[in-house]
Order: C-alpha cells, then sequence, then structure tokens
C-alpha cells in the first residue's frame, strides 16, 4: 500500500524501474520512493540497550545458526548486524529484477500473531513491453508473448490487465453492465444522461475496439508458428510461472492471504483495491486509467505482492529459496520482453 497507512519505512539503495506512470497526477503520490529496500517495522528504539523486537530476535537466531558470531554484541551491535546480514542476502537475491522495484519489510509480531516477512511492490504505471508493443514482429508473435505475461505475471507482481481495467470501468460507469444497449441505458436511467448525449466512445464495444492486435489473445499464434527462440523464451517462462504455483503457501514469499494485510497494516484498508502495476498500455487507456488509478493515487495502492508469517527461525531459509523461485520468474518474463526475436 503506498501511502502514509503503510507502516514502512526507509529506502536504501533506491533504483528506478522502466515502468510508464500512470496519469492520474492531479493529486500527489503519497509515497513517491521507488527502489529495492530492506527495512524492520521501526517500533522498537534504537537507543542504547534498547530491548530487541520479537522480529530482531527471530532473524537473530536465524543469523546465528548461519554464522555463529565470533563476539559479543551489545543490544544496539546485534541489531544493526542483525539487519545487515538479513539486508545483504535479500538484496543479493532481488539483484537480477529490474523490470519493478521490490521492497522487503519484516514486520514486528502483532498480538498473536508472530512476526512476517512483505514484499511490495515500488514501482508504478504501465510495465514496459519492448518489442512486444513498439516493434514490427508479427502480430501473432507479440500477441502470443503478451498473452503468457497476462496470464501469469500475478503470481509475482502487483499488476493488472486489460479484464481488470473493463470490469473496473463497467462499474465506474455502467453499474457492472457489459454490453452496449445495457450500459447505454445505465447512462441515462442511473446517470441522467440525455440519450442523444450518451457518449458512444465510452460504451463496451468502443472500449474494446481500442485495444491493438497484439493484446488479443485470440491473435496470440500456436507455438510451432512461433521463432524457436520465441517458444524456448515462453517454455520458460511458464516453467518459471509452474514453479511459483507449486510452493507450500505458508512458505511462499509470493503468497497472501487479504485479512493478513489488514492485521499486519493496521490502515491498509483505506487503499485502493488497484494494484500499482498494469499491463494495459496507457497510449490507448489514458482516460480509463486515470479514472480508476485515482483513488489509488489518493490513499495508495495495494502493492502487497506477498506476506507470509515466520513463526519460527526455521521457516526463514525456506522463505529465501520461494523467494528465488520468483525472482527466477521474473527473470524470465524480463527476458522475454527483452527478446527482440526480430533480431534474434
Amino acid at each position: 500500500m503506498s501511502g502514509s497507512s503503510s507502516p514502512r519505512m526507509g529506502t536504501a539503495l533506491t533504483r528506478r524501474s522502466p515502468s510508464k506512470p500512470l496519469l492520474a497526477s492531479a493529486s500527489p503520490r503519497s509515497a513517491d520512493l521507488a527502489g529495492r529496500a530492506v527495512t524492520l517495522s521501526d517500533n522498537v528504539p534504537t537507543v542504547f540497550d534498547a530491548p530487541l523486537g520479537s522480529h530482531h530476535k527471530l532473524l537473530g537466531r536465524w543469523v546465528t545458526s548461519m554464522t555463529p558470531a565470533a563476539k559479543r554484541f551489545t543490544r544496539r551491535e546485534a541489531r544493526i548486524h542483525i539487519e545487515q546480514v538479513f539486508q545483504n542476502t535479500v538484496l543479493e537475491a532481488l539483484e537480477p529484477v529490474t523490470m519493478a522495484d521490490l521492497r522487503v519489510v519484516i514486520l514486528a509480531a502483532q498480538e498473536d500473531r508472530p512476526p512476517a516477512a512483505v514484499v511490495t511492490c515500488e514501482s508504478l504505471g504501465q510495465l514496459e513491453l519492448g518489442w512486444i508493443e513498439t516493434s514490427e514482429a508479427p502480430i501473432p508473435w507479440r500477441a502470443a508473448a503478451y498473452n503468457a505475461l497476462e496470464n501469469t505475471l500475478g503470481c509475482a507482481l502487483p499488476v493488472f490487465a486489460y479484464q481488470d481495467l473493463f470490469d473496473e470501468i463497467s462499474l465506474y460507469y455502467w453499474e457492472g453492465e457489459a454490453t452496449d444497449e445495457a450500459a447505454r441505458q445505465c447512462q441515462i436511467e442511473m446517470h441522467g444522461v440525455d440519450p442523444d448525449e450518451v457518449d458512444e466512445n465510452i460504451l463496451p464495444s468502443a472500449l474494446n475496439a481500442r485495444r491493438p492486435a497484439w493484446m488479443l489473445a485470440s491473435n496470440a499464434g500456436r507455438s510451432k508458428e512461433l521463432p524457436a527462440h520465441l517458444r524456448r523464451a515462453l517454455a520458460k517462462l511458464r516453467a518459471a510461472h509452474r514453479a511459483v504455483r507449486r510452493l507450500q503457501p505458508e512458505r511462499n514469499a509470493w503468497h497472501f492471504v487479504g485479512q493478513e494485510i489488514y492485521e499486519y497494516m493496521p490502515g491498509a484498508e483505506d487503499c485502493s483495491s488497484l494494484p500499482p502495476l498494469t499491463l494495459v498500455p496507457v497510449e490507448q487507456f489514458a482516460r480509463e486509467i486515470d479514472d480508476i488509478a485515482r483513488p489509488g493515487m489518493e490513499y495508495g495502492f495495494m502493492d502487497v505482492a506477498g506476506l507470509c508469517p515466520l513463526s519460527e527461525p526455521g521457516l526463514i531459509d525456506p522463505w529465501f529459496a520461494s523467494l528465488r523461485v520468483g525472482v527466477d520468474f521474473l527473470i524470465a518474463a524480463q527476458e522475454l520482453i527483452q527478446l527482440e526475436p526480430t533480431n534474434s
């Protein structure tokens, strides 16, 4: 949740991803901090000899299980050492990811809940699609790649696709209707629009017609019609996606239960339910993206990619293993976007 309601703090090692910004910019972003960062909840004072928080103690046992300390630490030194070891391990794992800026936060225990590791996305806007959006490659090639990304990216990134946009616009303009006639009647009866003044350009068929040919799954080429290097890239993406889906939920850095977000992150319920990233091209759908993104720009987006409670130190290594599985998937997605098959 980008915004002041999120308990995250710190912006170490910032670097922007190549995403196109959303257009809803009339209101200032509630957080304009993008980059890879690792932080721990700041509810434990850092003054000399202050007690370590539950999350520091959990990570501390994990750190000492890997490299027993050669000396005794004060509490302040222990806190710094624990954070540095965990931060370095996370940043090493996330280093290959360039398509989005990811942040890992360790949240302190809440009442009867253990500490939790949260992966969030600090990027905002349209993901760069490279050759898929801008090249002169055959439409079946581009549509096959786009369709693969549309069907898989949600397992690791908070991202919305065209159908999500359509559903939001349907609620925004047409009270959930999806046909031209029903949408037109809604405009007249529910919104008081004169029958002669209904804007035909915002009816469902007009919205659908604006999709470029490469966005349509029906235009995706069959595997045997694609060049070998594109087939290999698609196969790698799908295999990596299956690996993420096979992860056990309780040990999965990329999984979350919605209710747990609200329990661990007070104020999250005030944020928009819309993810901060989109696969929908801004050039064709600027007005619609602006409309549905406005609440997120004002109150924060649902930017959580995963939330994993960590009840014991023995769960931290499996969490890291799952984090790397998701990174492998994102690397496969990056490679597909960077492929430029006409030059291969």
